[in-house]
């Protein structure tokens, strides 16, 4: 017995049967699931890669951030990419209590989102304005600005957040200014400074109600709160510049001071005038309800640690004696690290500092991560001492241990949506946390931008089958300094669900359609055909397109490849042919743009026909390959031959689980007494103008099926005048995952996998001889997945007999199993026959060929995809 290798043969691609008809307008199909995530939700602003006229989506993005706020509707986020936007803007629509507009800066790992006077003095006024609106979230942004303007104006705003800005006013009245009677407006985790140290950096004016100025850090000017009631001043780290920290005046009752650092020189040198450099000072008339604790100054500047009332402490005990307050305030060096950050700067705290693990976890508007996004941290070499949890720090940023890694990974989802997969970050810190924090940047392939998130999982369902990959960046600095965290990238593969259409004539160069003329195709040219949308499908959605691909009139022998338009010509064929002989073969393409080319390898010319049977894609159906067996046989048994015109109903109930929805067959005609066509259909549904196969007298020929089933049942009809015997081979079905068919079709470029002629997957070379078997592993996409790819569980081979000296068959088999009475490919001697092969694949991954002939036969495999199982 001669056993050979055909080496790494790839998994191959399911095809369906189709036979010839008339144009017929495809069945309507399901619209499939957006591609961008919560793309209704988003509105994309790149001053890069915007296109003019764009509509905000991710492909057409708008050129200002202006633009986007003049359409933005609740609930909508304006994702600004990194780049410079010379713009002023003016907020002035509203989103909704629990459904906001949001302007986001995706800073990330393409860098930083400037926004004013970033090329020259385009802005004279507020960068950000936003006015007489409500809900409105203005995040990340690094703003330049003007002279004596503020760099974000709230004017008479309610719920408006500010949050994540970095910028420098110059005697601005506030770098960020809340004002107009605003209400409920939070101010938190911005860095700003307003030169050259006169002025606030954040000012809350008179008439604002239930401001929370929150884990910022100020540098130059600190917090003013003038005739403001119920504003909270909470975690900030405040280093002025011989000034007031936090000066609460006029009548602003109710106010809350606690967890702030408070430096009042910011050279860290006592002040020339230390009287004008109180770290806390909050008027006569606005003591009534106001809370000050936990705060912790540094009494380096030599001005009083507080003014209370009109009346200055120099020191902690007499403050707390005289007033009640400040029981667990300090008065001690921070220990702050020097800036770091460049563009997008902070002070980092030393683990050390009396600051850590000593502030109040109950302060009114305490945030859930600091101003670097990092939880809570409980440092393991301090005793606990604050209030609540007992270990929050004092100031913007909490100071954190190590990170040990950051596991990244991507998977395969399940679900009804093969195409979907899941992209994984997991930040661990090394001291104990009270909760997720860290920054994480995902791509995947394809996308034009970074999505910047603290999710620590992002689903993304791909418009095609295939290689589905994902870069992943992290951060614990939220990407102000990018010479920290890790970065990774992982691949995967993701299968399509076949979805058949009514059969739909895509190509006849005999009657100009899918061309423009009636003229055959040329000796080695091509034909580039246009797949349309298919249903609510878009062509460029499509996975794969399933074709019956036929050749007549042939003036000299040669072949046709089928393969993606933009891929390189592959060396591989799926229709084999000699001169004046129609015959067809069914090829399943993989699409990336919505084209298809098709090429005529040979010395005549020929004209082409393409009939579209089904795709793979979003929705559908999902395969169960199975180990082939012969289903039908009307040589045997009891068993006569299709009378011409006549139909046989064939019953795979006692195959096939009730909710199949089509069964896989490969059916050959034999012994036929007169030409004709062969008809498979669903029971029950009238005779389709389609055919699935073309004979001569006393030929036989097979072809692979694909066909609805109806109660388990199908129908073929011979088209003939004479009679014909007709075996049918099972190869798998489709159907719900509920009938156990859950795999997926990855389609691949084609690619010649196996020839015995040239030693390709065969070693040496040299024809299959006599009764003999070849082994052989279908493999994937070779891609570097984090573990192990899924494997192929069924291969869809284009298998080619040529240069027989013998007649016989070619069976494609599970390795380890017996070679069953089906067949692939029948040939006789000195004849070429090719057909289209579902193997299921062996418990070890391999298949076998059985070669059954008494003489020799080259044989050429060609791959277009493979089936996997679910995740």
């Amino acid at each position: 017995m001669d056993r050979r290798n055909w080496a790494r043969l790839a998994a191959v691609p399911l095809l369906s049967g189709a036979g010839l008809v008339g144009p017929v307008a495809p069945a309507a199909v399901a619209a499939p699931a957006p591609v961008t995530p919560a793309a209704a939700d988003e509105l994309y602003v790149s001053s890069k890669d915007c296109a003019p006229g764009g509509d905000g989506g991710m492909d057409a993005p708008y050129c200002t951030i202006s633009a986007a706020a003049a359409v933005a509707q609740p609930g909508q986020t304006v994702l600004v990419q990194p780049g410079n936007y010379p713009e002023a803007v003016s907020v002035t629509r509203s989103g909704t209590e629990g459904a906001p507009i949001t302007f986001r800066a995706v800073n990330g790992p393409d860098g930083l989102v400037n926004v004013g006077n970033t090329v020259n003095g385009v802005v004279t006024g507020a960068v950000f304005t936003v006015s007489a609106v409500h809900d409105v979230v203005v995040e990340g942004f690094r703003l330049m600005g003007t002279s004596e303007k503020p760099l974000v104006l709230v004017d008479g705003s309610h719920r408006v957040v500010v949050d994540g800005i970095t910028g420098t006013g110059i005697r601005a009245p506030g770098t960020v200014q809340v004002t107009g009677g605003s209400g409920d407006v939070t101010v938190s985790r911005n860095f700003l400074s307003n030169l050259p140290g006169s002025w606030p950096s954040v000012a809350v004016d008179p008439g604002v109600t239930g401001a929370v100025v929150v884990a910022n850090q100020l540098a130059y000017g600190g917090v003013l709160v003038s005739d403001a009631p119920g504003t909270s001043v909470v975690n900030n780290t405040v280093l002025a510049n011989c000034r007031t920290g936090v000066d609460v005046t006029g009548t602003s009752p109710g106010v809350a001071v606690q967890n702030n650092i408070v430096r009042t020189n910011f050279s860290r040198q006592a002040c020339a005038i230390p009287a004008n450099a109180t770290a806390i000072a909050v008027s006569a008339a606005s003591v009534e309800g106001t809370v000050a604790d936990h705060n912790l100054i540094d009494p380096i500047s030599g001005g009083a640690l507080y003014s209370w009332s009109g009346t200055a402490y120099q020191n902690l005990a007499s403050f707390q004696e005289a007033t009640g307050q400040g029981g667990h305030d300090l008065a001690a060096d921070p220990l702050l690290g020097a800036q770091t950050g460049g563009n997008r700067a902070w002070w980092p705290l030393d683990p050390a500092s009396p600051a850590v693990d000593s502030g109040d976890a109950t302060a009114k508007g305490v945030t859930r991560t600091d101003f670097l996004g990092n939880p809570h941290s409980d440092n393991p070499a301090v005793a606990n001492s604050g209030t609540g949890a007992g270990y929050h720090d004092r100031g913007a940023v909490e100071a954190q241990g190590h990170v040990t890694d950051v596991p990244t990974n991507l998977v395969r989802k399940t679900g009804t949506d093969p195409l979907v997969v899941t992209a994984t970050a997991v930040p661990k810190y090394v001291w104990p946390v009270d909760g997720q924090g860290g920054s994480i940047a995902y791509r995947f392939g394809g996308d034009r931008f970074w999505r910047v998130t603290d999710a620590r999982a992002l689903d993304r369902s791909l418009r095609r089958a295939g290689t589905a990959c994902v870069e992943i960046h992290t951060s614990f600095v939220g990407f102000r300094d990018y010479g920290t965290g890790s970065t990774s990238k992982h691949c995967t593969v993701v299968g399509a669900h076949y979805a058949p259409v009514a059969p739909t004539r895509l190509l006849d160069t005999r009657a100009a359609v899918g061309t423009a003329t009636t003229t055959p195709v040329a000796a080695n040219s091509e034909v580039v055909l246009s797949i349309p949308n298919i249903g609510e499908v878009p062509a460029t959605d499509i996975s794969a397109v399933v074709l019956n691909v036929t050749v007549t009139k042939p003036t000299a022998a040669g072949f046709v490849t089928v393969y993606p338009d933009g891929a390189t010509t592959p060396s591989s064929s799926n229709v084999n042919f000699v001169a004046a002989e129609t015959v067809a073969n069914l090829a399943t393409v993989s699409m990336s743009n919505g084209k298809i080319r098709l090429r005529h390898t040979g010395s005549g010319t020929v004209h082409l026909i393409a009939d579209l049977q089904g795709f793979y894609g979003r929705q559908g159906s999902g395969f169960k390959p199975l180990t082939p067996s012969r289903v039908l046989d009307t040589r045997t048994g009891a068993a006569t031959p299709i009378a011409a015109n006549g139909e046989f109903r064939l019953d795979l109930g006692a195959k096939l689980p009730a909710d199949a929805t089509a069964a896989i067959l490969n059916v050959t005609v034999t012994q036929p007494t007169a030409n004709g066509v062969l008809k498979v259909y669903p029971d029950g549904t009238p005779v389709p103008t389609a055919s699935n196969l073309n004979f001569v007298t006393g030929q036989t020929i097979p072809n692979l099926v694909t066909v609805p089933v109806v109660a388990g049942k199908v129908l073929i009809r011979n088209a003939s005048s004479g009679t014909t015997h007709v075996v049918a081979d099972l190869a798998g079905y489709f159907g719900s995952a509920a009938s156990g068919a859950t795999q997926s079709f990855v389609p691949l470029n084609p690619v010649r996998v196996a020839d015995t002629r040239t030693a390709v997957g065969w070693n040496p070379a040299g024809p299959m001889t006599g009764y003999a078997y070849a082994r052989f592993w279908p493999t994937s996409i070779q891609t570097p997945c984090y573990w192990a790819c899924p494997k192929p569980t069924a291969a869809v081979l284009n298998l080619t007999v040529t240069q027989p000296t013998a007649a016989g068959v070619l069976t494609a088999y599970p390795y380890g199993e017996e070679a069953p009475a089906a067949s692939n490919v029948n040939f006789v001697a000195e004849e070429t026959a090719s057909n289209l092969a579902v193997v299921k694949v062996g418990a070890s991954g391999e298949i076998s060929a059985f070669h059954k002939s008494s003489g020799a036969t080259h044989v050429i495999a060609d791959q277009s995809g493979y089936f996997i199982a679910p995740a």
